[in-house]
């Protein structure tokens, strides 16, 4: 199966659900790893997707500038 485009918004919000059930103890020992795992790898997605956004803002902004 192809792997899902990614989507900040659904990054942030994965996240937030992850946060909430290590804070309210929901996630069991077992489980815990893999949650931290995965937060890290959305945390990781979303600084690269922040970092791209603001270099093509940076671009546009200069090819105005120049025109």
């Amino acid at each position: 199966m192809a792997e899902k485009p990614f989507q900040y918004k659904k990054a942030l919000e994965e996240i937030e659900q992850i946060v909430q059930k290590i804070e309210s103890g929901d996630a069991d020992i077992d489980e815990l790893s893999r949650q931290v795992k995965r937060a890290a790898e959305l945390i990781k997605q979303c600084k690269s997707r922040l970092r791209e956004t603001g270099n093509d803002l940076e671009k546009i902004i200069s090819d105005l500038e120049t025109n």
